[in-house]
């Protein structure tokens, strides 16, 4: 459940479309490749929107098994993570998590995955998907793990053409879930020369972090972890002009997006 819709705003730099659909956004759905990628890569938004009132739903395609560095708890380490995933998403306002059970490492784009987030999509009917970016980061390639690629690659093909397609998975259609014409793409974790919005998260940092260090599994250092994080945030923030918004001000620490109109006005629809 989300939090009670507070008034602070939302403030973003950078593609003013993209801006405003996240500011109005009602209901938003994250996929991502593991347990972590959203707090890492988009927790402070998450957190904000919640927070302005908007249901945020998690997708999460693997479980993670292939993750953390003790051979102690393997046997566990799938429910391990799917909890540390609940508790942090609740930290986010988020209530809704789900797992699609793929194997980490090993996840492609099949048919099969495409079809369960073409599925969420149609059940959700997000004004918003957030999810990691197809194409990698070669100043990052720790950010370009094979299963975010993948990931990117399979949301992106979700989004279009088979969610507003009545006629792809045809199942889907039986089951009552109709097409759905998705308005925004944001992708996060892909090329920097692709960025073209960033979110001020410097009033839900401490959102971020919370949840972050809650994947304990994860983190062999976690002030470390945390000293990383906020200074990648600080210098996204520093890549952007922060002249909008109803204070002048730079932001501290921003998240950044590469934001997609998959349907706004004038779309021309077909297939």
């Amino acid at each position: 459940m989300a939090h009670d819709a507070d008034r602070s705003p939302l403030r973003c730099t950078g593609l003013s479309a993209a801006a405003e659909a996240l500011r109005s956004a009602r209901r938003v759905l994250v996929v991502f490749a593991h347990p972590d990628d959203v707090d890492f890569g988009a927790g402070g938004t998450v957190a904000a929107l919640t927070r302005r009132g908007a249901e945020v739903s998690y997708l999460v395609l693997t479980d993670g098994d292939a993750g953390g560095f003790e051979d102690e708890g393997r046997e566990s380490i799938v429910e391990t993570r799917r909890e540390e995933q609940r508790r942090a998403a609740g930290l986010a306002g988020v209530s809704r998590v789900e797992f699609a059970g793929e194997r980490d490492g090993f996840l492609e784009p099949s048919h099969r995955v495409i079809e369960r987030v073409v599925a969420a999509m149609r059940e959700i009917r997000p004004d918003v998907v957030l999810s990691l970016h197809p194409e990698r980061n070669w100043s990052s390639l720790h950010k370009s793990h094979p299963d975010h690629l993948a990931c990117g690659e399979i949301v992106t093909r979700a989004a279009f053409p088979a969610v507003e397609n009545a006629y792809a998975y045809p199942s889907l259609r039986e089951r009552g879930l109709e097409a759905y014409r998705l308005p925004w793409l944001l992708l996060f974790a892909g090329p920097d020369a692709l960025v073209n919005l960033r979110v001020d998260v410097t009033e839900t940092l401490d959102a971020k972090l919370e949840a972050l260090d809650v994947h304990l599994s994860q983190h062999p250092d976690p002030e470390g972890m945390r000293e990383s994080v906020k200074a990648g945030l600080a210098a996204q923030a520093a890549s952007g002009r922060w002249d909008e918004g109803p204070e002048d001000r730079p932001a501290e620490f921003a998240e950044e997006f590469h934001a997609v109109c998959v349907n706004g006005e004038g779309t021309f629809a077909g297939f």
